[in-house]
């Protein structure tokens, strides 16, 4: 595994009109490492990570995806250079049946580069797919049209289209949003076995607590500007934190 950062993110920044939405920021994720982002509403989480992938041009500052400089691609280039996302607000084509909808990704020059699969094996590969975020491959779900799907399965439906880039970085805004505690248990699970694989992970989150068990650094983000940066544990029980969520001196849940 590499030493050098697989991300690098140098005083990055982005101004809608008099609003400052993210304020010279910088990090950088190494090969195989979870960070966790967090931050009150309006921190410009979301933002940052349109940011990375090309969905928003920076007012200043740069990105860096294995040691290239990729600022000024679009979305599509970045993607297939091996960064893949979720949606805060899931996208899929509703009318399609789910496994139909990993199949368009399937369809990519890097997931064809990977699988050189043809169109006959295309329905299987999509279906392993949707098994492997907790889809059961030999009920109907996989068959039914996404805009039926309840809506822990619509956010699965969105991590297995991202997977199906053949990823090694995995952006993932809000993935648990809107899911029951035992989907999230569930989520939980399919995410610590994508880091065996050693992809590199990124994920916005407001269910801080799950996100602690998970990720290997926490960074804080409010009013745009990165507070703080560090272990998880220490991040949450940080003053700047406290100030962040609570604004008084209680514990951040």
């Amino acid at each position: 595994m590499s030493t050098e950062p697989i991300l690098k993110i140098t005083g990055l920044s982005k101004h809608f009109g008099g609003v400052t939405a993210v304020d010279n920021v910088s990090f950088e994720l190494k090969e195989g490492e979870f960070l966790g982002i967090i931050g009150p509403n309006g921190a410009g989480k979301t933002t940052l990570l349109n940011l990375i992938t090309g969905f928003l041009k920076p007012d200043s500052g740069k990105v860096y995806y294995h040691g290239e400089n990729i600022t000024a691609l679009k979305p599509h280039k970045i993607c297939e250079l091996g960064m893949a996302r979720t949606l805060q607000m899931v996208r899929p084509f509703y009318n399609l049946p789910a496994f139909k909808n990993i199949i368009i990704p399937l369809c990519s020059p890097r997931s064809l580069k990977f699988s050189g699969s043809q169109y006959g094996e295309r329905d299987d590969i999509a279906l392993d797919y949707l098994e492997e975020v907790g889809f059961e491959r030999d009920s109907s779900v996989p068959y039914k049209p996404a805009g039926v799907l309840p809506h822990g399965y619509v956010k699965r439906l969105e991590l297995a289209r991202a997977l199906a880039m053949q990823p090694d970085l995995l952006l993932l805004d809000e993935l648990f949003s809107g899911m029951s505690m035992s989907e999230v248990a569930s989520t939980m699970f399919i995410i610590e076995r994508l880091r065996t694989k050693g992809i590199s992970i990124i994920m916005v989150e407001h269910r801080v607590k799950e996100l602690v068990r998970v990720a290997d650094r926490l960074l804080l983000l409010n009013f745009g500007t990165k507070i703080v940066e560090g272990k998880p544990t220490d991040v949450i029980s940080s003053r700047e934190a406290v100030e962040a969520y609570l604004g008084s001196s209680q514990e951040v849940e």
